[in-house]
Formats: structure tokens, C-alpha cells, sequence
């Protein structure tokens, strides 16, 4: 089946120019529009009906799709979400996989049968191929979660920059030896954290020891796992930077239990800034993701697709902030 992908490939053109071809030509340049006219003539293109009828039998509706709706992260995106779905008259269906991804293979079902108008997907597990198709289809906003080359309208912050951050913070106070506990790296967030990590290490030609790079799973009981093993190192790290707020605090049971001192003896950075952590003894010190906006703006940006309104602009990042606080020894 010839797909709109195809039709830009040949017309050497976005799949935004193409849709804009078919649906506002008015808005496209004579020259740009015949070599798309042309394209799908000579595929013999035919645009998608249920994305057309889509349009046009509104339900009102959204999908969110959560991977684990325990998350206190994607309930503060989800808060955002609703705020703006409210203002425009839309309602939320929610769909919580329990990090199962057969499941969100299902949920896409509601899509396809119209019961929804538009899908925000929280994770990209999907396959890449799936989710280019889906989006040529339907309209589909990807949220927390990045992948390089997906043309997907995506609203995240900046992973890498943000875990360099951290880590550079904890580098600025004197610390040579700095452990990460990752999130489970077959996600793409938990990568870039990683990678993060990795580029505030070489850029003060400090080495990453393997030794040093523990692989939790998000859950505060793998980053009390975890430390636990980093406890047990002949030589332990003076600082540890975790990829999220509840390993951060499962590592700082367990420096505890050990009969360590934070941040005299250990300190630590998380990321997120979850409402616990700013109550949490030590306060922790962790990156900041502005959820509520990230959730507004998913909202607005599937709502224009929902109206007929498609952007050249797939990937709009949001600023991160370091929030410093007891954990790490570093609070003015």
C-alpha cells in the first residue's frame, strides 16, 4: 500500500507539504504542489479515508496512553492534558498499560475504530514503522519520550543536556568518583540520561567505569537495589546520580542503612523533581521537568491536528531546571 511517506520521498518533500497538497493547496506553492500532484499520480496514491472521515465524526475524545499510571511524572503531564482538553470542550480516556506494550497495540484500536480523535502516546515502544503509519493516518502526539527521526510531533525536554547538568553540578563540588544508577536502558530516556552522565564524565577526562553504571528500573526499590551493589565496591563513589527521584531516594535508604551521612559522606541527584522529593529528608536535589506545560502543550499541538492544521515542526523541546537542595552537599 502506497503511503503518504512514499509520495514525500518521491516529491522530495515533508509529509506536512503533502497533506497541506490534499487538504489547503492554496497554501502550497504551484511549483512544490505539482511535483506532489505529479507523485501521487505516478504511485497512484489514495489518501486515507478513515483519517478523512476522522476529521469529520468528532467524538470529543482523546486517548492517553501511560505506561504506568503510578508514575507521579506523567500524572503532572496528564494534569496539563486535561487543562487544555477541559478548555476545549474534549474529554480524556485514559489507557495505562502497566508497561505491557501488547496492550498499547490494542489501545490503537480505539483510533482505528473512531471511538477517540486523537492519540498521546507517553512511551515510543511501538515499532518505528507502526508509528510513522499510524501518524500519516491519525492524529498522534508523542510526550516524555524522544526518538531521533521519528515524525512525530514530539514534546519532551532535553535528556542528555539535562543529566550533563547533574552531573557537572556534582563535578563542581569536588567529586571525582560519580555513580549513575540508569533507568532501564532498553528505554530511550533512560539512554540519553545515561549519555548525560557519560558527557559530563569525558568532558573532565574522567573515565566511566562499568563498575560504577548500575541499571535500575525506575522503581525506588531498584535504586535501593542498586546502591546497595555500589555499597559494595571496594572502593564506593562520593556521589551518585540517579535517573529519577524515586531511585535517588531508594539509594539514600540503603546509604543510610549503611550507616553513611548524605551529603557528608554521599551525595545524591535525582531527576524529575516529583512533590516528594522537596519533603524527603535530605531535600533532594534533581532536574526539573516542567510536566503541566509539557501536557498543555501535547494537548494543543493534537488539537491542531485534530482541525485539520498540520507544522513542518515535529520536536519541541522544553527547558529543564536543576533544583539544589540537602542531598548533594551543594545548596548555597
Amino acid at each position: 500500500m502506497v503511503k503518504m511517506s512514499d509520495v514525500a520521498l518521491k516529491a522530495n518533500v515533508s509529509t506536512a507539504t503533502v497533506s497541506r497538497v490534499l487538504h489547503s493547496p492554496e497554501t502550497v506553492k504551484e511549483q512544490t504542489r505539482q511535483k506532489v500532484l505529479n507523485a501521487i499520480k505516478e504511485l497512484n496514491y489514495q489518501p486515507n479515508i478513515l483519517a478523512r472521515q476522522l476529521r469529520k465524526n468528532e467524538t470529543k475524545t482523546i486517548l492517553v496512553v501511560v505506561p504506568n499510571i503510578m508514575n507521579t511524572v506523567f500524572l503532572g503531564i496528564i494534569e496539563g492534558i486535561e487543562a487544555e482538553a477541559s478548555k476545549n470542550q474534549y474529554k480524556v480516556l485514559l489507557g495505562n498499560t502497566n508497561n505491557d506494550v501488547k496492550k498499547e497495540y490494542g489501545l490503537i484500536d480505539l483510533l482505528k475504530q473512531k471511538q477517540t480523535d486523537g492519540m498521546i502516546l507517553f512511551s515510543a515502544r511501538l515499532e518505528e514503522d507502526i508509528l510513522h503509519e499510524l501518524s500519516e493516518q491519525y492524529p498522534i502526539v508523542l510526550t516524555a519520550d524522544f526518538i531521533d527521526g521519528l515524525k512525530v510531533p514530539t514534546v519532551s525536554i532535553d535528556n542528555i543536556s539535562s543529566s550533563r547538568k547533574a552531573v557537572l553540578h556534582l563535578i563542581s563540588l569536588g567529586h571525582t568518583r560519580i555513580a549513575h544508577i540508569s533507568g532501564p536502558l532498553s528505554n530511550s530516556s533512560a539512554r540519553d540520561r545515561f549519555k548525560g552522565y557519560e558527557q559530563a564524565l569525558y568532558q573532565h577526562s574522567m573515565e566511566v567505569g562499568s563498575m560504577l553504571v548500575q541499571e535500575g528500573d525506575y522503581s525506588l526499590e531498584s535504586g535501593y537495589n542498586q546502591m546497595r551493589k555500589l555499597l559494595a565496591l571496594e572502593k564506593m563513589p562520593t556521589a551518585v546520580f540517579a535517573a529519577n527521584d524515586e531511585m535517588a531516594i531508594g539509594a539514600i535508604k540503603a546509604a543510610k542503612e549503611h550507616g553513611l551521612n548524605i551529603p557528608q559522606d554521599l551525595a545524591i541527584v535525582g531527576f524529575d523533581n516529583i512533590h516528594f522529593s522537596s519533603i524527603f529528608e535530605p531535600r533532594l536535589t534533581t532536574i526539573a521537568q516542567p510536566l503541566f506545560k509539557m501536557g498543555q502543550l501535547s494537548m494543543k499541538l493534537l488539537l491542531a491536528q485534530i482541525n485539520g492544521s498540520v507544522s513542518e515542526k515535529t520536536q519541541y523541546i522544553l527547558e529543564s531546571e536543576l533544583i539544589i537542595r540537602d542531598s548533594c552537599g551543594g545548596k548555597e
